[in-house]
């Protein structure tokens, strides 16, 4: 297929085009570059994209696109805290304005990166699924839902949504995050020597590495459409329900001499949810999904040591969005409403 993927350049992105080009499709990359310089080490795969403002697509940058892929977004709850106006411009108008041109263009199929976090706050006595009621809690979770909503009101027999419903990312990239939780307690272990819990650790996360939301999307393109139309799925596995004090163990039972240490101001998070995959296993039985948490910290922990890691790096912005951006407008590279200024382009 002819594939544009918005955000390819990012920490999912990077990733997914190398099992796009993998499986033989073409790809058309779509980014604005905010974090070109945010990488552990240089992507295996570099294509000619679009450097553009997801604000600023047209039907034209569509043309003979067979499948959208739609990653870019201001991309977790701190960062979608910055400026709601902006989240919902950037997360859920833009990624309307996006389906609206790829529609008129012609595309088929468009596969949305969702989120679990719009389950928000759930009984940690049972597990939610597709057909649960959504309580987003953030920004960023409320901006995927009312696109969900959004998108499936454009579904018809010529334009087919789909909603992947990720679990919390982990797992090694050439565009590193250290503002998921796997990674951040990973790097925190790993360069200090001791965990800080900002919270109590109660409360649950799914997870799901990198490799496997990739290949999650992979085999959702070779899916017949009328077995995915305008449907949500949970991507993940069942046994990858973790609560955060879980994953702090996890941790340090693979970074030698590390301990876990909870700040004085210690609460319960109210973000806690337990999430059920078995929908998107009955709807995909080829797929597959190799990585576990342990063995995710360990192939993190290799990749600091082959490529030096260090605490101040840890530290710095070069691996948390929100960082990023606020150095960005400090620095007037991109304005108040993180438009490049022109002078920077």
């Amino acid at each position: 297929m002819n594939i544009l993927l918005t955000g390819h350049n990012g920490y999912i992105g990077s990733i997914l085009l190398i099992k796009l080009l993998g499986e033989g499709h073409s790809v058309i990359g779509f980014d604005n570059d905010y974090f070109s310089d945010c990488k552990l080490f240089d992507p295996k795969a570099k294509i000619k994209y679009i450097n553009k403002d997801i604000r600023n697509i047209n039907p034209k940058d569509l043309y003979g696109i067979d499948a959208v892929i739609h990653l870019a977004a201001l991309s977790n709850d701190p960062l979608g805290e910055l400026n709601a106006n902006l989240t919902n411009e950037i997360n859920y108008k833009s990624s309307i304005k996006l389906a609206k041109a790829a529609k008129e263009a012609g595309v088929t199929r468009f596969l949305f990166s969702s989120s679990c976090s719009i389950y928000g706050q759930a009984d940690n006595n049972s597990m939610v699924n597709e057909n649960s009621p959504l309580n987003p809690l953030t920004e960023y979770a409320k901006s995927k839902v009312k696109t969900e909503e959004g998108l499936s009101l454009l579904a018809d027999n010529n334009f087919s949504p789909v909603y992947l419903r990720n679990a919390t990312a982990y797992g090694l990239s050439p565009r590193l995050r250290t503002d998921v939780v796997v990674n951040n307690l990973t790097c925190w272990a790993y360069t200090t020597g001791k965990i800080k819990l900002m919270s109590d650790g109660t409360s649950w996360r799914p997870l799901v590495h990198v490799d496997d939301i990739s290949n999650t999307f992979c085999e959702l393109l070779k899916s017949p459409i009328n077995d995915i139309h305008n449907h949500a799925f949970n991507v993940g596995k069942n046994n990858q329900n973790y609560t955060v004090k879980q994953i702090a163990n996890i941790v340090t039972n693979c970074v030698s001499n590390s301990k876990i240490e909870y700040s004085s101001s210690a609460t319960t998070d109210a973000r806690t949810y337990r999430v059920d995959f078995s929908k998107i296993r009955s709807t995909l039985p080829n797929l597959k999904h190799n990585w576990t948490v342990e063995k995710g910290v360990n192939q993190l922990i290799k990749a600091f040591i082959k490529f030096g890691m260090t605490e101040k790096e840890f530290y710095s912005s070069k691996f948390v969005r929100l960082s990023k951006l606020q150095e960005l407008i400090y620095n007037k590279s991109i304005d108040s409403n993180l438009y490049w200024l022109k002078h920077n382009q």
